[in-house]
């Protein structure tokens, strides 16, 4: 299944609308960093890859502009450790 991936800047969040649910990762910026603080996929929408898409969407986002990445909410910081080739980017 293809996941489309919008980044909303203003409200600091990537999202994805499945079946008209909505999931999302917020984030804050601060000193070159980006901390992750939320993923959010409701039970309707999980179970397929989901969250995982979207914390890789933030994570290369913060690659791309030069940010570490501080993954405060507990999926983020499991899927960094399962995806070593981005554990170079932890703040």
């Amino acid at each position: 299944m293809q996941i489309e991936i919008f980044h909303d800047t203003a409200g600091q969040r990537f999202e994805t609308q499945i079946d008209g649910v909505v999931g999302f990762v917020e984030y804050e910026l601060g000193d070159g960093v980006m901390a992750i603080t939320h993923t959010i996929v409701p039970p309707a929408i999980g179970g397929r890859g989901v969250a995982g898409a979207l914390v890789k969407a933030a994570v290369e986002w913060a690659d791309a502009q030069g940010l570490s990445v501080y993954p405060r909410c507990s999926y983020a910081e499991a899927w960094m450790r399962r995806h070593p080739d981005y554990e170079r980017l932890r703040a």
